[in-house]
Formats: C-alpha cells, structure tokens, sequence
C-alpha cells in the first residue's frame, strides 16, 4: 500500500521523467523555443536522457528522504579514541603515573587510570612504546602466578586487549578474555588503549576479583607480529602497595632517571656538598 505522501512523490517524479503527459506550462514552450533558431531551425539541444535511468535515480533518491521531504538527519563524526583526561585524578578515577615529574598521559614512561562504572572497573593504559603495554593484579609484588590484561599493537596498525597469565617469568596469553569495550590507538610512538573488565568473575586460577586489593605490576615492551616480547627494563615498576579499586589515589613513581636525586644517600651527599661550598676557605 502507498501512502498519499508518498503516492504524491512519486507521481512528481513520473511528470518530471516524461512518464505521465501533461501539457507543458508557459516556462516548458519558452525553454521549447529557445532550442531552435530565429527561423526555427534546430539549435544547441542538450543531449536527451534516458527517462528511465532519470526516474530510477530519483526514486532512489527519495529513499533518503523523510516523509516530510526532509533528508534523514546523519550521526555526527564520532571521536576514534577520546584522550585520557589527567584533571580526574585522584578525584573520579585512579591514577599511576612513572616517568618524568609532572608528565601526563601522554608524556609518563607509562601510565595508567582505573575507576568503577556500574559493575565493571574501567582501565586506561599508555606507554612509550610500538609494541605492547599492560597491568600485572599481583598479591606479593613479584612476578609469577599474575593475571595480566596487556594492549598489543599489531602489524596492521591495530591495538587489541589480550588477557595473559604469568607463568614465572613467561606470560601466557588466556583464551578466555574478560576484556569488553574495547578501544585501542598507536599515535605519536604511543600504546593506548582504554577497555572495560567486570568487577566480579567466576573464581579461576587465571582472572582475579578486582573488589579486593593487588599490588599493580607495569610493564611495557616491543612486539614482534602481535606477540609481546621481553618488557623494556628489566627491573619493571610494581606499586609500593595494594591498589584498591575503591579509592582513587593519584600516584607518582618517579622513573628509574630521576630515582637518584630521590634517595636518601643522593640528598645527604648534596647537603653535604653545598655546606662545603659555603663554609669553605675563601
């Protein structure tokens, strides 16, 4: 069944097409003559179109209008991958932060966020690397017997969530991923991806509760055809305490170039060295 609206379309454009005869208006003979000469000869005529393959585009294009006569509104562009916003920390979402004071998530030798949404913990991760970046739930700061959700960046140009499983000094990637959500970008020679894990999950040798509390191990690598390899340092960051998904701290862990001027020994020989220079012989 047509409907009015739509039976009204497509007899415009059956007239328009030549399908239906209707006796030309005023405008149709004027524009009738001007295709002939002063003494009626033919003139320049545009080349005559097929009526059917006018009318076939037409319907199509009426397709894509509302029955109104209005196009259908289109989606706006839709961002690939939002920036990690630092000005949340420590207020709507965890963050861990190692590399140079002050760095962000674009800046840390790597960073990452967690925050609770609904039943599930969301995590962001971003690390100085083309290859791989991930987070270690570990319950003694030492790395074996961890489940492990990593970002890997592939050959194509992709970065893809994987779930591994610590196997002494060997992670094994798990079949089962408990990863949803999923959204990944290499930019700037930058791994970062942000996905979405469920709070609770069937207790399994290889996924742990995030309700409770772990010591977060960080890591972060090249990769060879979408297969982490061995991590960059070989001492890699673990946080000085367990982690709770339930307080949104804002850590910074300095990196391994700026631990010197940290430690205890550096500052006393600085204090050391500033009291000579001021109370030496003149």
């Amino acid at each position: 069944m047509i409907f009015p609206r739509r039976l009204v379309q497509l007899s415009v454009l059956l007239i328009q097409s030549g399908w239906l005869g209707v006796a030309p208006s005023p405008t149709d003979e004027g524009a009738l003559r001007a295709g002939h000469g002063e003494h009626g000869e033919p003139g320049h005529q545009e080349p005559h179109k097929d009526s059917y393959s006018t009318f076939a585009s037409e319907f199509l294009e009426s397709r894509y209008l509302s029955d109104d006569g209005y196009p259908f509104p289109t989606a706006p562009p839709v961002d690939p991958f939002a920036k990690i916003k630092v000005s949340d920390c420590g207020v709507t979402k965890g963050c861990i932060r190692y590399g140079k004071p002050g760095c962000d998530a674009e800046t840390c030798d790597y960073f990452l966020s967690y925050r609770r949404i609904g039943t599930d913990v969301e995590y962001e991760m971003s690390a100085d690397t083309d290859g791989w970046v991930a987070v270690g739930f570990s319950s003694d700061k030492k790395m074996g017997g961890d489940d492990v959700m990593g970002c890997v960046h592939d050959d194509n140009g992709r970065v893809r969530i994987h779930h591994f499983y610590n196997v002494g000094q060997w992670a094994k990637e798990i079949k089962r991923n408990p990863a949803r959500d999923e959204e990944g970008i290499f930019e700037n020679n930058r791994v970062t991806c942000r996905f979405k894990r469920p709070l609770y999950v069937p207790r399994e040798e290889t996924l742990v509760d995030l309700h409770l509390s772990w010591y977060y191990l960080f890591a972060w690598g090249p990769a060879i055809q979408g297969s982490i390899t061995r991590h960059d340092i070989d001492s890699p960051p673990v946080s000085d305490h367990m982690i709770s998904i339930y307080k949104y701290e804002d850590i910074f862990m300095p990196s391994t170039a700026y631990q010197t001027f940290n430690s205890p020994l550096c500052l006393l020989l600085i204090v050391a060295l500033t009291f000579y220079l001021l109370m030496g012989t003149p």
